[in-house]
């Protein structure tokens, strides 16, 4: 893409690639590019730094969703389907401009085009491009949101069905709190920047027109430090890692998920934190499956008690024993209700069903073998 950011090129992913391949290329881009890990290569940072602006875009649904419509549109490679631009040269009549000429009303080029009235794609246009469209307007850099997050978590099978809480560690890209995101170290002195001069981007041109994007020498600051900070190494933002605390709803399956506002990475410049957005996968029980509401509890008798009849005990989810009676003659599979003991949600109440198989013993003592050689005549079999 000639002037804009190809956020796809950056993570090395088709623009069909689902929300999960994203998310896992991400996370090998940034181990294999974090500048921790290369503390040798000075353009480590600026690769690391681009990585994460592009996974900002792609990993948040709604920004994917405008950037893609950007590039519908034709808002990279010369600008050449959005209207009021020829091939990436500003044009003399844009639409709706009728005979006007340039510098009249109504005449128009990039230098002066709004990119905050194209459909609420402004914001996401300017970031791409690196902020104002058009050489020498540089601004001040505006608060950012800061990073979300998604995150898939194991939940054990009785959590999910009583609820509950479940520990979960994230990793999240936040303001370096040694030097708050300026880069620099402690005592060292901000200098301007000798490649866009202080103004924190420079500028492209492209036939007729130009568009500014962030100074990679100052990563947009417009200074640089005489010494870079040593935790961030003059990125400004460090890989953190939390551990939080997701409360789980009674009835939670598979698929389900929570947001939990400001619980993502930090804002830059002042902007408001990023969200995390959980995904839960339930894991099996080895006792209990589940129904919609209903619990179904396997519980083995043997051949004498389904025969003549028996009593068996079962637990619930909240660890109460409840007595079943077993009538004589039950054969392998019935099952057998008790209400309420099932899955608690949104005020309804599942039942608890408890299902009964008949267990054949593998070997017999004699008087066993005996007994059951008696009991299988008398009912007219012959061996």
């Amino acid at each position: 893409m000639a002037n804009g950011k190809d956020f796809y090129a950056v993570l090395g992913v088709s623009s069909t690639a689902t929300a999960d391949e994203i998310k896992k290329q991400y996370r090998r881009l940034a181990k294999q590019h974090h500048p921790d890990a290369n503390q040798n290569d000075p353009k480590a940072a600026e690769r690391f730094k681009e990585i994460s602006e592009a996974h900002n875009v792609l990993g948040d649904a709604a920004k994917r969703k405008e950037y893609d419509e950007m590039r519908r549109l034709g808002a990279f490679g010369g600008m050449g389907g959005m209207g009021g631009f020829n091939g990436g040269r500003a044009s003399s009549r844009p639409s709706g401009a009728g005979s006007a000429r340039p510098g009249q009303p109504g005449a128009g080029t990039f230098n002066d085009f709004d990119v905050g009235g194209i459909g609420g794609l402004g914001d996401l246009f300017s970031s791409m491009f690196g902020g104002a469209a058009g050489a020498g307007r540089a601004r001040a850099r505006a608060p950012e949101r800061g990073q979300s997050i998604e995150q898939t978590v194991e939940v054990p099978f009785r959590v999910a069905a009583i609820g509950g809480k479940v520990p979960v560690d994230i990793e999240v890209n936040e303001e370096c709190a040694t030097c708050r995101g300026s880069g620099a170290a402690v005592g060292a002195q901000l200098r301007p920047c000798g490649e866009c001069s202080g103004r924190g981007v420079i500028s492209f041109g492209q036939g007729g027109f130009a568009v500014n994007r962030p100074c990679p020498a100052c990563a947009g600051r417009g200074s640089v430090p005489t010494e870079r900070c040593p935790t961030c190494r003059g990125a400004g933002d460090a890989r953190v890692a939390r551990k939080v605390l997701i409360a789980v709803p009674s009835g939670a399956e598979t698929g389900a998920k929570v947001r939990l506002r400001g619980q993502g990475g930090k804002g830059a410049a002042g902007g408001q934190a990023g969200d995390l957005v959980i995904t839960f996968t339930v894991l099996p029980d080895r006792f209990y499956t589940r129904d919609g509401l209903d619990l179904i509890a396997t519980v083995p008798i043997n051949i004498a008690q389904a025969t003549l009849g028996s009593r068996i005990t079962v637990k619930t989810l909240d660890e109460k024993k409840v007595t079943l009676r077993i009538p004589a003659g039950t054969s392998s599979g019935k099952r057998f209700k008790v209400t309420g003991q099932g899955v608690r949600k949104d005020g309804r109440k599942g039942d608890l069903l408890v299902e009964v198989t008949i267990t054949v013993p593998e070997a017999l003592t004699e008087a066993q073998e005996k007994a059951m050689r008696e009991f299988a005549e008398a009912g007219g079999m012959k061996f």
